[in-house]
């Protein structure tokens, strides 16, 4: 259950929290969160990694209402470098308001978030998605001042996928075409809310990849305790709009034992960056009834991988002649020694004063009163 509308500062006021180090006090910027100490974010010593250094967490509590809608949902992020922007997607399925991404405003120094618009979705002839429609989970800006989104769709309502092009207005554009074997039909494809969860863009815009969040019905099953789930990422050539390439992906498995024997269990890869053309980041996120969230962030290369583009089954075939995509691992989360929510959307930010770009997590709350939308703010140089 949603609460009302309540002022931001009573809801610091009720244990906003900032864990920079710095106090919390009222914002003094309207329908803003904010950590207000003059203070820089630290450099953690204590919590460092390279090539990845995690710098803070932020929190967002559940209930606050923007522009009448819930903030939250933040299934996606995306930096508009031009505008010093991002772009936050939620995904509401036209619930709870209409299909609609956030305009927030992002200070690292000190941390402070600010939302200052929201931009619903609508179609080709300018009509508001449906309730229920679609499943908003990945967002990408491109350099024309578009956006790409993808949908889970929802396989029990025989609702598709999809991968469309928007303006930065919100109105749909394009589709692009999905491969068949993607699609909930004849015990292949999907399955229900594990589909399209990530989205993001090579630096030259011609490659936009996604990937499935689990296996496909007909790839394998869901992960365990004992084995990961084989995902496809899919790539798009820009150039012509089309599918090019897909590439096998094996996640780990379900990382923390369920307290009962029949207690709810996922391991699932729900976002992608690309770092240049061929390297990217990858996050995998999971859930373990009564024992919580763990995230584990990967440097990804699909060089050399397989091509399994022409490959319907990978149960059909003997998967040791396939090259998968090769993973480093970077960070696993659960190090930070911080309670962890949903993390979902993933984005670069603005360039450090050290050279380092960072990275912002965010997690989508589910609306959750339970639940807090929370940005992880990292340093990273992969070059290193």
């Amino acid at each position: 259950m949603l609460l009302g509308k309540i002022n931001p500062i009573l809801w610091i006021t009720l244990g906003l929290s900032c864990t920079f180090g710095m106090g919390c006090q009222p914002p003094t910027i309207p329908e803003t969160f904010a950590s207000p100490s003059n203070s820089p974010i630290p450099n953690s010593a204590s919590v460092k990694t390279s090539p990845i250094e995690y710098l803070g967490e932020f929190q967002i509590p559940t209930g606050f209402i923007f522009q009448d809608t819930p903030l939250g949902g933040f299934s996606g992020i995306t930096y508009d470098t031009q505008r010093n922007l991002y772009y936050a997607l939620s995904d509401d399925r036209a619930i709870q308001g209409p299909a609609r991404f956030y305009n927030l405003e992002i200070q690292l120094n000190p941390l402070v978030v600010t939302p200052i618009g929201v931009t619903p979705l609508v179609d080709q002839s300018s009509r508001p998605f449906p309730s229920y429609s679609l499943d908003p989970e990945g967002i990408a800006l491109t350099r024309r001042d578009s956006l790409f989104i993808s949908s889970e769709g929802d396989v029990v309502q025989d609702i598709q996928p999809f991968i469309k092009e928007f303006s930065r207005e919100g109105k749909e554009i394009q589709s692009l075409p999905l491969p068949d074997k993607f699609l909930p039909q004849n015990s292949q494809g999907i399955r229900d809310n594990q589909a399209f969860e990530s989205l993001t863009l090579s630096p030259s815009e011609q490659f936009l990849y996604t990937a499935t969040e689990t296996a496909l019905v007909q790839d394998g099953e869901p992960a365990n305790l004992e084995k990961g789930t084989p995902v496809r990422i899919l790539q798009y050539d820009l150039t012509t709009g089309q599918p090019a390439q897909e590439f096998y992906y094996l996640t780990e498995p379900v990382q923390t034992e369920p307290k009962s024997p029949d207690g709810l269990t996922i391991h699932s890869l729900v976002e992608l960056l690309a770092w240049d053309e061929t390297k990217l980041l990858s996050l995998e996120r999971g859930f373990t009834e009564d024992v919580g969230n763990t995230g584990l962030l990967y440097e990804v290369s699909l060089q050399g991988a397989t091509d399994i583009q022409p490959i319907e089954s990978l149960k059909d075939v003997d998967i040791q002649n396939i090259q998968p995509a090769q993973k480093r691992l970077l960070l696993d989360l659960q190090t930070l020694n911080i309670p962890m929510d949903n993390l979902e959307g993933m984005t670069f930010g603005p360039q450090l004063a050290d050279g380092r770009r960072s990275l912002i997590l965010v997690s989508d709350n589910n609306f959750n009163p339970l639940q807090v939308t929370q940005f992880l703010v990292f340093a990273i140089n992969l070059e290193e």
